[in-house]
């Protein structure tokens, strides 16, 4: 029904670069003054926040209480019928935006919250000073539980080095130079091609982490200020999850926007959204680090649930925590790298800022921002989870339909599994013989040296696939990243409760 179209009415950011212990906002407080800022947005007061009736809100790092929707809406004078609370993930802002709207759809919900914060620059900054902040930790109840969840890396993967982001987005980065036939030397340079426009774009953003414009060589060029992290990855070329920022949006009904005096002017429409799931959903067990089948199924079915195409979109933000996932994004929906509407509006994890489980609020904050300055009629906005795991887009309009397509009340806000189905891979845990490296990186320390390396293989003649380190030595590990090693060969051997790699 016309009346149940879901519009965005108010959104808001706030971000704090020179927080202190002394000036660091607890969780609530962050939330509450976002949620006030949201309401303003949309020409309203405190009061607007008092006919919620959905509340929801990310998972937040380091604040493990009870019920936060409920401290939330306390906070706000809210009593929301309905309290969500997500999995981690950084798809799950986008993913709750969905559900809301799609509730909205439906006519089973009329006004929603959606936002989330990140509070970790405060705290490392409490745990450098020996003290502990006094953070709200209780709310009664039980918050709704959405999205899916489930360990990033298994206890073989996590073994060799495999299991945070910074060690596994370069395996995915490394695969597609392959796959692309780039040279080292020219893959070094994409990257930081890639990104630069991504500073300029932070550079102009109010709510940036690091408003700071940089050139390509400065990006991805290793110096004593930007040194490696995991090759290919210099250090301004990864997501910062240490900052205090916090986003959120306001969602409503159409009939509940004119009731509450919400100017259309201000309105931005959803038009749809989906989530999608990696199937195998391990990184060592997928059959290509150079694909992402459910990437390219979840955008696909956010269009067709918008009756928008991708030429029709005007403003991109792909989830950007580092270049594999933007060029990853690139591939499977047949971007070219450097389209001329650009890839980002708020200047990316790495440089806008990479606020745990909650960057998206932000990108959909400034989408909101963006349509309603006419920069362009359509918006899409992009999630991702774990390692190219879990995905989801959102895709906003400054109109409703024209042509009577209206958004499904049930639009893949619920993941569903990829429908795109690769042959499985056989892991083995035990490795011993002649094999190919499908693709690899290199660990380095603090320093910058190198410390340890990680790949990724196939056994010959058996197109088993097996995970190892390479032995720890400096100038091995420094030779594999001076060339190509996929697709090289070389001997594996399961030593000591491990396997070691050595190339030939």
């Amino acid at each position: 029904m016309e009346s149940n179209r879901p519009v965005i009415i108010g959104a808001a950011q706030f971000s704090d670069p020179d927080v202190s212990v002394e000036t660091a906002l607890d969780p609530v407080a962050m939330l509450a003054r976002v949620a006030r800022d949201a309401a303003a947005d949309c020409g309203g007061d405190a009061r607007l926040l008092e006919r919620i009736d959905t509340l929801s809100l990310a998972a937040i790092l380091g604040w493990p209480a009870k019920n936060p929707p409920r401290l939330v809406s306390e906070a706000i004078g809210a009593k929301p019928a309905e309290e969500w609370q997500a999995h981690n993930g950084g798809e799950s802002a986008l993913a709750m935006t969905n559900k809301a709207a799609s509730r909205i759809a439906a006519g089973e919900s009329q006004l929603a919250l959606v936002g989330g914060c990140n509070n970790i620059r405060a705290y490392m900054l409490a745990r450098k000073a020996n003290t502990r902040f006094d953070w709200p930790m209780g709310g009664d109840g039980t918050p709704i539980t959405v999205g899916t969840t489930g360990e990033g890396s298994d206890e073989a993967e996590s073994a060799i080095g495999l299991q945070m982001p910074i060690h596994i987005y370069p395996i995915f980065e490394n695969a597609l130079r392959a796959a692309r036939g780039q040279s080292l030397a020219r893959h070094r340079r994409s990257m930081g091609e890639l990104f630069e426009p991504f500073t300029r774009v932070a550079a102009k953003n109010p709510y940036a982490w690091f408003p700071t414009e940089r050139g390509a060589s400065e990006l991805s060029e290793p110096t004593s200020n930007n040194r490696l992290i995991c090759f290919p990855y210099t250090k301004y070329l990864n997501a910062v999850m240490e900052t205090d920022q916090a986003a959120c949006a306001l969602i409503a009904s159409e009939s509940m926007a004119r009731q509450l005096g919400v100017p259309e002017e201000k309105w931005v429409y959803w038009r749809g959204g989906a989530v999608e799931i990696e199937d195998p959903w391990l990184v060592g067990d997928r059959p290509s680090y150079a694909e992402s089948p459910s990437l390219r199924t979840c955008h696909d079915t956010a269009f067709a649930n918008a009756g928008i195409g991708l030429d029709e979109i005007d403003l991109i933000d792909l989830y950007s925590c580092f270049p594999s996932a933007v060029s990853m994004a690139c591939e499977m929906l047949g971007l070219a790298q450097d389209d001329p509407r650009g890839l980002t509006i708020t200047g990316g994890l790495p440089y806008a800022g990479g606020p745990g489980n909650s960057y998206c609020f932000h990108s959909l904050a400034t989408a909101v921002t963006r349509l309603r300055e006419n920069a362009g009629n359509n918006a899409l906005v992009t999630g991702n989870g774990w390692y190219l795991t879990k995905h989801s887009a959102t895709i906003l309009s400054r109109h409703p339909s024209e042509s009577g397509h209206e958004p499904s009340a049930d639009p893949a806000t619920d993941a569903t599994r990829s429908k795109w189905k690769a042959p499985p891979v056989r892991r083995i845990v035990e490795a011993n013989g002649d094999a190919t490296v499908e693709t690899y990186t290199v660990l380095h320390d603090r320093a910058g040296a190198p410390e340890r390396g990680i790949i990724i293989g196939r056994l010959d003649g058996s197109d088993e696939r097996f995970l190892a380190n390479t032995p720890s030595d400096p100038e091995l590990l420094a030779g594999l990243e001076a060339v190509e090693l996929i697709g090289t060969r070389g001997t594996v051997r399961h030593e000591d409760g491990r396997n070691v790699y050595r190339p030939s």
